[in-house]
């Protein structure tokens, strides 16, 4: 499966009509809030939530931005990661 990069999100399919993404927006310069995440029933239980969220972290660490994990799926992988919490912001 693989994961690719849109101007807002990361997801798997196609960006108009993903099967599942972790949608962001960007706040000034430093920031990227996690509003949304999406996973089509098909791919449930197969860890492409905590994929996409990874996905999404990795991406803030390239850029050196924070991250405000609104999302509640992304705020639970942020509870479990103690690796991402140096992101928040």
């Amino acid at each position: 499966m693989e994961i690719k990069q849109g101007s807002q999100s990361f997801y798997i399919g196609d960006e108009k009509n993903s099967e599942a993404e972790v949608h962001f927006v960007r706040v000034g310069e430093t920031r990227i809030i996690l509003d949304h995440t999406h996973v089509a029933e098909h791919l449930r239980g197969k860890n492409v939530g905590q994929q996409l969220v990874k996905a999404a972290v990795e991406y803030a660490e390239k850029e050196k931005l924070h991250v405000i994990p609104l999302c509640p799926f992304a705020k639970a992988e942020f509870e479990k990661n103690p690796e991402y919490q140096k992101l928040l912001g």
